[in-house]
């Protein structure tokens, strides 16, 4: 075995297709070939599950694929060390769900960063692709969203996949809108109130493994006609900010945020649903101080977002 059949086998896992990953390393589709199973034969497994469809990892080949980014992950690490005579930079990652309370709880931790050569990776996306972010050793800390009637679930998944998980809180969702909106000074808003107005929903599963048609039957009212899907927070805050007719429903806002776009939150006492944040990380995975120093953050945020409401 060799570095270079490791970055093969890599390329190969991640486009899924041998034609694919011969284009992007320049190299000859028989001479992949030939190398991912010269590959296989040296450990004696079966990486990929060949078909018509392309290249699909076996359980042994995703379990040697963590280990292989690992692997060039470190290697990549000693040659910028010694080849470009630069110190190691720290490292820090994360994939979170879209909430403003973690998005203040990010700003305020990168104020606190040595200066010193350092990477951050944050990204903002579903329960089921910040699983994969951490199985795929892309990111180390990951915070997922559901709801808690599927908390057996996901524990029982998370197990599964070996991977940590610790509560960071547990909340009903608020309204945000505009000041301006029709039903901002309500004393009480109800469902009905609600159906005459816009919804901002994010367009993708909050639940790995099930269709966006269940998920969307799971999380959205049937008495809302009009609806705008999202898949990032930025349109979401210029909607609300410009148009009165608006709505969203989100984890609690911090003041900051609801007085830069004009917003206000409010409860809705007909919505019962209780939904949990969870961090989630490899296990045995050792905290580093960025880590250390970011959950700090997360927890001092969500104390005083979800204590303001």
């Amino acid at each position: 075995m060799n570095i270079l059949h490791l970055k093969y086998a890599l390329e190969v896992a991640n486009s899924g297709s041998v034609n694919k990953a011969a284009e992007t390393l320049f190299i000859a589709q028989p001479n992949l070939s030939r190398s991912i199973k010269e590959l296989e034969n040296d450990l004696g497994i079966t990486i990929f599950d060949r078909s018509s469809k392309g290249m699909k990892l076996t359980s042994e080949g995703e379990e040697f694929i963590k280990y292989a980014r690992k692997i060039l992950d470190m290697v990549d690490d000693v040659e910028k060390m010694y080849k470009d005579g630069v110190s190691l930079k720290q490292k820090f990652s994360v994939s979170v769900p879209r909430a403003s309370y973690i998005s203040e709880a990010f700003a305020n931790f990168t104020n606190k960063i040595e200066c010193k050569p350092t990477e951050i990776f944050y990204k903002e996306t579903n329960s089921q692709a910040t699983i994969l972010n951490i199985l795929n050793s892309d990111y180390k800390l990951g915070i997922i969203r559901y709801a808690t009637s599927y908390d057996t679930y996901f524990k029982e998944m998370l197990d599964e996949k070996e991977l940590s998980y610790d509560l960071i809180g547990e909340f009903n969702y608020v309204l945000v809108m505009n000041k301006d909106n029709p039903v901002a000074q309500n004393d009480e808003i109800t469902f009905s109130d609600l159906s005459r107005l816009i919804e901002i929903a994010h367009a993708d599963p909050f639940v790995p493994t099930l269709p966006l048609s269940l998920v969307k039957k799971e999380e959205l009212s049937d008495n809302i006609a009009r609806r705008i899907f999202v898949f990032e927070r930025a349109s979401q805050f210029e909607l609300l900010s410009e148009n009165n007719e608006v709505f969203m429903w989100v984890s609690p806002l911090p003041e900051k945020t609801l007085e830069r776009y004009g917003l206000v939150q409010r409860y809705c006492h007909e919505n019962k649903k209780l939904y949990r944040d969870v961090l989630i990380y490899r296990k045995n995975y050792a905290f580093s101080d960025l880590d250390k120093m970011f959950i700090k953050e997360l927890y001092n945020s969500k104390l005083k977002c979800f204590n303001n409401i």
